[in-house]
Formats: C-alpha cells, sequence, structure tokens
C-alpha cells in the first residue's frame, strides 16, 4: 500500500476493482461495532474519514446539588402536616321542639348563622300556634308553608315576627317522624320532644348501626327563653364540634354545658 494513501485523506479512495455491491456487504455485529479501535482514525468503505465513538472525549455531566438549591429557594409545596391525621366530617346537628316553630328553629337560626351545619324538626301531631284563647290555637299541618302561615295570620295578631324569620331560613314546618336525614347531634327542647325522638329511632331498629348523641335542653315554650337558649346551643354546638371524640368528651362537654347554662340536661346514645 502506498504509504500517501494513509496520510492524504484525497488519496484514500478504493479502488472501482475492489468495491463490492453494498448489500453483500456483512453487517457488522454490535460487538464488532464495539470492539476496540484499531488507529486514530478509520474509513469508511466509500472512503469517508470517520472518527469512531471511542475516540469522542466524554464530557462530564455536572451534577444539579438540589440539596442546596431547595435550602436557598425553598420547597416547591408546602409540607403536609395533616396527612397523619384521620379526616374528621363536621358533625350535622338536629334541633327538635313540637311544632318546629319557636324554640328549634330559634336554635337552627343561631347555629345556621354561625356556620354550623344544621336542621330541624318537630314531634307534635300538628303545628300549633296560639291563637284568640288558650283553648282554640291555630293548627297547621307539617308541611304547610311558613310564608302560607304569615299571610294569614297578618291580618289577625302577631307571632309574625317569629313566622317571618322562620320562612327566611327555610320552606316549612316539618316533622320528625317522616324525616330521612341522618343527624350527629339532635337537640330536643323539652323532655317529651326528648322522649318522643327516642322512641322514634328506636322503633326504627338501627338499620344503619349509626351512632346519635341525643341532648334535651329543656327550654319554655316562649320567645324569651328561647333566645336565652339559643346562646346555650351556640357553646354546646362549638364544644362538640372542637372535640376529637365526642363518646369520649361528651360527659366533659355535659358538665361544662350544666356548668355555665341554668337548663337541666338529658343525655342519651341511639342509633339510625
Amino acid at each position: 500500500m502506498d504509504p500517501r494513501r494513509a496520510r492524504d485523506p484525497r488519496l484514500a479512495r478504493v479502488d472501482p476493482r475492489l468495491q463490492r455491491v453494498p448489500s453483500a456487504l456483512p453487517t457488522p455485529s454490535p460487538q464488532q461495532q464495539s470492539g476496540s479501535v484499531q488507529g486514530a482514525t478509520q474509513w469508511s468503505a466509500n472512503g469517508a474519514y470517520t472518527t469512531p465513538l471511542s475516540m469522542v472525549p466524554a464530557v462530564p455531566v455536572q451534577q444539579v446539588d438540589t440539596a442546596s438549591e431547595n435550602a436557598i429557594a425553598g420547597p416547591s409545596t408546602p409540607t403536609n402536616n395533616m396527612g397523619s391525621s384521620a379526616y374528621k366530617p363536621r358533625p350535622l346537628f338536629c334541633v327538635v321542639c313540637a311544632s318546629n316553630q319557636n324554640r328549634s328553629m330559634e336554635g337552627h337560626h343561631v347555629l345556621h348563622k354561625a356556620g354550623y351545619r344544621v336542621i330541624s324538626y318537630g314531634t307534635g301531631s300538628a303545628v300549633r300556634l296560639p291563637g284568640p284563647s288558650i283553648d282554640k290555637p291555630n293548627i297547621y299541618s307539617f308541611g304547610t308553608p311558613y310564608n302560607s302561615i304569615y299571610e294569614e295570620l297578618s291580618a289577625k295578631d302577631a307571632r309574625l315576627q317569629m313566622l317571618d324569620r322562620n320562612r327566611r331560613i327555610k320552606l316549612a314546618p316539618e316533622r320528625w317522624q317522616d324525616s330521612k336525614t341522618v343527624a350527629d347531634v339532635v337537640i330536643t327542647c323539652e323532655e317529651r320532644c326528648f322522649d318522643a325522638v327516642c322512641d322514634d329511632l328506636l322503633s326504627r331498629g338501627g338499620e344503619f348501626n349509626k351512632p346519635v348523641h341525643i341532648i334535651n335542653i329543656e327550654i319554655k315554650d316562649n320567645h324569651e327563653e328561647a333566645l336565652i337558649a339559643g346562646k346555650a346551643m351556640l357553646d354546646l354546638a362549638a364544644a362538640i364540634e372542637t372535640s376529637q371524640d365526642i363518646d369520649e368528651d361528651i360527659d366533659r362537654i355535659l358538665q361544662a354545658q350544666q356548668e355555665h347554662h341554668p337548663h337541666s340536661l338529658l343525655h342519651a346514645v341511639a342509633f339510625y
């Protein structure tokens, strides 16, 4: 071989008589492709000058110090410190009186205004409001809209302020025995309502096996006593909602309630 051919790339041309059909050339195996390099340069079949990959100097990759970057920039997302604690849903309070007009609706009003989840019912057979005399009450069936009662009584007498408040809260008085909503805490406003709720839950059979705390706050059925009891319900609801385990804390909560408010209390646990 001419020594100049190895030095001068222009002379590195293969004799046409020695060329072969490209398809006939054997395909080098991966082992051959990655084999040892013969010399500093290689010449392809068509005379082109190539540099083997093994001769390309390796460029070191700069490792990013993520620890130092995080120390400067801070974490991209805040650490979730609540992940280990179990989710605690807010309790649903249910306030119950006889007619779902005065005491239960005052409780519904103050609890709703304070941001608590609350519903209300009555346990009587009908809605009774004071009439011309003590033996002639105004009687309505449950489900009669507060607005309809308000318009009918507006020409007669009063209770209009109470009815006006009620119609701004919900559509109509509702009966406990017809309810399907499952509450976490039921607050009754007199002992006979407490007994009615307990008896009704017992008759349902507890098919959901869902416990419910029933607490009776004895309240006289007049506007003044209802206003005072509304504040007591707020304190009771606040203590229950902040409790992490109402079953464990209920005795302590009721004891504190009794110390700060004059109403007598009753408590029972039943099941939906």
